[in-house]
């Protein structure tokens, strides 16, 4: 299992495009992949519960991976982050 923190660095935060595209990245590995804030973590894989997060620029998500390929998976979520969700900035 993975424990790690990431921020939330693009400037419009979790909205409906990026959370979808969380989802979308957190979907395409079979490991369990919770995300949250404030001590409380939500499934990661649901688009639903990622937005409900309300996650502003500068939020920092606790975020648990569980699996095989949970080191590609952070792999991925660092990535997407990091890129600001392939939005221009």
């Amino acid at each position: 299992m993975i424990r790690t923190q990431l921020v939330i660095i693009n400037k419009l935060g979790l909205h409906a495009r990026a959370a979808a595209k969380f989802v979308a990245c957190t979907s395409a590995f079979s490991s369990r992949i919770q995300a949250g804030k404030d001590g409380q973590l939500i499934d990661g894989k649901s688009i639903m519960s990622v937005m409900m997060l309300a996650a502003g620029k500068g939020t920092v998500l606790d975020i648990e991976i569980d699996g095989h390929d949970e080191e590609d998976a952070l792999v991925a979520l660092q990535t997407l982050l990091e890129n600001r969700f392939d939005e221009p900035e």
